[in-house]
């Protein structure tokens, strides 16, 4: 595809990047990516994708708009509260970059719907707010063979990480997490509170490895979550392993392996 004027004025930052250029701006512009969320980690997502020119978004959200969202949901305003978060979204990226086709999806994920969502999907973005939604998604993007980038925040803390899990050498996230939090009884940010910064670096954070995904840049990023403390602050990254039991992508049953925790430059350097 050969970028037009606007499209190179526009995108004239990442196209001056050797490791993005013209061949990967033009491989964003036919990506699609969904977000599971379109909430504290889905809104800084989407804002970053959409002006990144990632073609196509999705995003799927049942929930409206609410004043205690406003705090740390910056793709929002007042004047949306009471709206169908993936209506206000809509909105706000038509705002941001006519190039990007959205479609807001006012669903909940479950296993019934879950293939039909996620179809077709270059990268998911997993931003949502409880395990069993995580995991189930892990694990119908393990067998869709689908490359997952999956977000979290609480507190002062954010976690990132990339999951290939259908490779033999690749953990998904249910090696991280286990089989104990199936159940959705994992704590919310109502309960326990969270700096609205915070979620911004999240959903940033997940936003640069869609991108990076899409493209192909800088070190594998597979098996890799980075972990950031707000109230140090710091980053650190480990190195989680595959657990060979796991129900989502080994043989099933068993607990996972510790994960490893490496220095950040080595992590950088480890191969796929």
């Amino acid at each position: 595809m050969t970028l037009g004027d606007d499209a190179l004025d526009r995108y004239a930052r990442h196209i001056v990047l050797k490791e993005i250029g013209g061949e990967g701006q033009n491989k964003l512009l036919a990506a699609h990516v969904v977000l599971i969320g379109a909430g504290g980690i889905g809104a800084p997502a989407l804002q970053y994708l959409a002006a990144a020119g990632v073609g196509r978004l999705t995003a799927v959200d049942d929930d409206r708009v609410s004043l205690d969202n406003l705090q740390r949901q910056v793709l929002f305003g007042t004047g949306d509260v009471g709206r169908p978060k993936v209506e206000a979204a809509a909105e706000a990226v038509a705002r941001l970059n006519p190039d990007v086709r959205f479609e807001g999806v006012a669903e909940r994920v479950g296993a019934d719907n879950v293939a039909r969502l996620v179809a077709a999907a270059d990268v998911v973005l997993d931003g949502s707010d409880n395990f069993a939604t995580r995991l189930l998604v892990s694990d119908h993007c393990t067998r869709a063979r689908i490359p997952l980038v999956s977000a979290a925040i609480g507190q002062f803390q954010a976690q990132v990480g990339s999951f290939a899990g259908w490779h033999a050498d690749r953990p998904c996230y249910r090696c991280f997490v286990g089989d104990a939090f199936d159940a959705e009884d994992c704590d919310s940010c109502s309960e326990l509170g969270v700096l609205g910064a915070m979620v911004g670096i999240a959903g940033s954070f997940a936003a640069l490895e869609a991108i990076r995904l899409i493209v192909g840049f800088g070190a594998p990023p597979w098996g890799k979550l980075h972990v950031i403390d707000g109230l140090t602050p710091s980053m650190r990254t480990i190195r989680l392993v595959k657990d060979p039991a796991c129900r989502g992508c080994g043989s099933g049953g068993q607990p996972p392996a510790e994960p490893v925790e490496l220095e950040q430059r080595e992590a950088e350097q480890r191969p796929a």
